[in-house]
């Protein structure tokens, strides 16, 4: 992250670099579309936004007509090191969405291949909706062709780094079943990562990344 801050690196997704940008158009077009829409730049709330990975991603985009301040929300030795080396006068780290809420009321939350690895999901999920965000831009996140939810676990390849992690892959109307009384889904797209379309588990090709943009009814 300090190459991509430093300019020697293009930009950064899940800890490995990239010499040219892959841009999440869905993610600019409805954070521009919602800034549109209130006639002022947003403050936007990032959760589980690492060292402000998206934000260096989109940093020419977010202009002071689109972006007040861009949050990240995230775990609290991620919160110090943001704090010391990337935060300037529009990105800043809290260690809790409460934290964020109480400097920078959100306007538009990000949430980007983050809820799948959350351990409680659901739970999260309820009490995203009683924040009462006006915009949620869902992205990268795991679903399943099978008639309920997944437990599995993700092998990260050597090449990158020696790890595996807990990933949950979502049956989909259940998902959005927490949405459907507060919110709108105006949109739905596939994830703009290569390969994320169609995810094999046990070697088989069915999983999927997708992404929804809602809107407060």
């Amino acid at each position: 992250m300090l190459q991509v801050k430093n300019g020697t690196a293009a930009y950064e997704r899940d800890s490995v670099l990239f010499n040219e940008k892959l841009y999440p158009f869905p993610l600019l077009s409805f954070l521009l579309h919602s800034a549109h829409q209130k006639q002022r730049p947003l403050h936007v709330l990032d959760f589980g936004g690492s060292l402000g990975s998206t934000y260096y991603q989109i940093k020419e985009f977010l202009t002071p007509q689109v972006c007040q301040s861009w949050n990240v929300v995230e775990q609290p030795h991620y919160v110090t090191c943001g704090n010391e080396y990337f935060a300037d006068d529009v990105l800043h780290f809290f260690p809790s969405i409460k934290a964020c809420q109480e400097t920078y009321p959100t306007d538009f939350i990000v949430l980007s291949s983050v809820v799948q690895y959350l351990p409680q999901p659901h739970t999260f999920l309820d009490e995203l909706i009683g924040w009462g965000f006006e915009c949620i831009l869902l992205d990268r996140t795991a679903f399943i062709k099978e008639s309920q939810d997944r437990l599995t676990l993700q092998r990260v390849p050597p090449e990158i780094y020696p790890a595996s992690y807990p990933a949950w892959f979502f049956h989909e109307p259940t998902f959005l079943t927490h949405f459907q009384k507060a919110y709108t889904a105006v949109a739905d797209f596939t994830s703009y990562v290569p390969g994320e379309a169609v995810m094999r588990i046990d070697e088989q090709p069915i999983g999927y990344d997708k992404g929804f943009y809602l809107t407060k009814q």
